[in-house]
């Protein structure tokens, strides 16, 4: 009887241990809301991250929205949502002027992309720029079939926008005719539509209905962003107004444990350790 009474005890000791370890534990008994905004890389790891707290806890609603790197600096500053996602740093004025905190989450590296059916399958930056300042016109010009190029880029205040043109432009215009898109998943559905059609997403979009290219020999993949071959990549970051505080600071804290950091994976992006 004393045997079985211990081992219950044991029992009780390694549940109530386990419990305590979980990484949705601190959500336990709080209640609010959470509202989250910005740069559209972030949509799926914020979502799924939402998801499993909202069913762990009712009692607390988390919304995400996109809009781009600009629109969460500008929502965040001025105190409309409570964490605002940007895929480029900060900058110094921007944090000056907000008062803001950034956390750095995820690296994840940006595709030029084509249609599935496009026998074009690589390209230099070089020949990517003269497309997108409109020297190259025809995909007969890089190897394709002979057609028109339709090119479509993202909307100023992306930080794709921003990581692409700094990394594939340099110095380059774009030109007047890039039909402009407002987020990852548009871009990936407008490049999965048209034949023709270019583009580039964060390599987390890549599947079967958009194909990234090979860029100067290097495969778009999240391995070659995380060893360094592949140059086009950025950080997610997720920023603040002052240090997080409550509900927000749980909902950082728990993109940064392991199950956090087993979402971001699953979305295709490489976690970064907490700084």
């Amino acid at each position: 009887m004393v045997k079985k009474l211990l081992s219950a005890v044991i029992l009780l000791t390694l549940f109530g241990f386990s419990a305590s370890a979980s990484p949705l534990d601190p959500f336990r008994g709080m209640k609010g809301s959470l509202d989250i905004a910005g740069g559209t890389a972030h949509i799926p790891v914020m979502k799924q991250a939402a998801q499993n707290i909202m069913t762990f806890n009712p009692d607390i609603r988390i919304t995400v929205a996109g809009g781009g790197s600009g629109v969460g600096v500008q929502q965040v500053g001025e105190g409309i949502a409570h964490i605002g996602n940007t895929g480029r740093p900060l900058k110094p004025e921007e944090m000056e002027k907000y008062g803001l905190v950034t956390h750095p989450f995820a690296i994840d590296g940006v595709a030029v992309a084509v249609h599935p059916s496009n026998p074009v399958k690589a390209l230099t930056s070089a020949q990517v720029a003269d497309i997108y300042s409109g020297k190259i016109t025809d995909w007969s010009e890089v190897g394709g079939t002979p057609g028109a190029i339709n090119v479509f880029g993202r909307e100023d205040g992306s930080g794709t926008r921003d990581n692409f043109t700094e990394k594939v432009l340099g110095k380059q215009t774009i030109a007047s005719s890039v039909n402009v898109v407002s987020s990852n998943g548009a871009m990936k559905t407008a490049l999965s539509r048209d034949v023709r059609g270019i583009g580039y997403v964060g390599i987390g979009y890549l599947d079967d209905s958009v194909a990234g290219v090979t860029l100067d020999g290097v495969e778009p993949t999240q391995e070659n962003a995380a060893k360094g071959t592949y140059s086009v990549v950025r950080y997610l970051y997720m920023n603040t107004k002052g240090q997080p505080e409550g509900l927000t600071a749980a909902f950082i804290d728990y993109i940064y444990s392991p199950e956090g950091q087993k979402i971001i994976e699953e979305d295709g992006y490489i976690p970064l350790p907490r700084k």
